[in-house]
């Protein structure tokens, strides 16, 4: 069965293009919005597998992708998220990401016109999993770079090896079996990497994504 989709783009021209370039890849359009109250009424009458919205649309034009991902998260957890944005704004991701990854991505406008990418993001996330543009990743190690100290460093070798494991999407009964340690010290390695990194007093799978984000953006530095 085709993966279904409600696609939200307040430009026209732009929004029938995805239509089309969705069609063609297999996947079924159950919907097209041009506004945050009639994407969220969309998915209320006829949730789909996966919602495509820009992240800038009316009323305000500043973040209503990433209201939008926030509110279907608590109304319709089973339906994912792949926010557009036409520039790299590490700020917006990490926000998209704040309460979990699964069933979330984000990635440039350009990414529209490369159809496999396309297609490949929306099933991803349709599984449960997550995508981030790799460019997204270039900015946040460019804003890595220039900050004068990496909490990082703070890691001991082991921890860095676990943050890396986490890296891969491996839960904890993974990273154990990859690294051949009990789950009970897996999770005690966690939890000093998260300790270190200050994110302490943040829910787990915040913790988790942005341990994981920092690490990705200083592999790539």
């Amino acid at each position: 069965m085709p993966q279904r989709v409600i696609v939200a783009e307040d430009n026209y021209l732009l929004r029938e293009s995805v239509r089309r370039l969705l069609e063609e890849g297999g996947i079924e359009v159950a919907g097209v919005c041009e506004d945050l109250e009639s994407l969220l009424a969309a998915v209320d009458a006829d949730p789909p597998d996966v919602v495509l919205t820009d992240i800038r649309m009316p009323p305000t034009g500043t973040d209503e992708g990433i209201r939008a991902a926030d509110a279907l998260r608590d109304s319709h957890p089973e339906v994912g998220v792949v926010v557009l944005s036409q520039y790299a704004e590490p700020a917006y991701a990490l926000a998209l990401f704040e309460h979990g990854s699964e069933r979330r991505g984000y990635l440039l406008k350009e990414r529209v016109t490369e159809l496999e990418q396309l297609v490949t993001a929306i099933e991803e996330v349709a599984a449960g999993g997550s995508v981030i543009d790799p460019k997204i990743v270039d900015a946040l190690v460019a804003a890595r770079m220039r900050r004068p100290q990496s909490p990082l460093e703070r890691l001991t070798p082991r921890e860095t090896e676990t943050l890396g494991e986490m890296a891969q999407g491996k839960n904890n009964a993974a990273i154990a079996r990859s690294m051949v340690l009990s789950e009970r010290a897996v999770e005690k390695h966690i939890n000093s990497i998260f300790s270190k990194l200050d994110l302490s007093e943040t829910p787990d799978v915040h913790r988790r994504v942005k341990a994981v984000l920092l690490f990705l953006s200083e592999q790539g530095s």
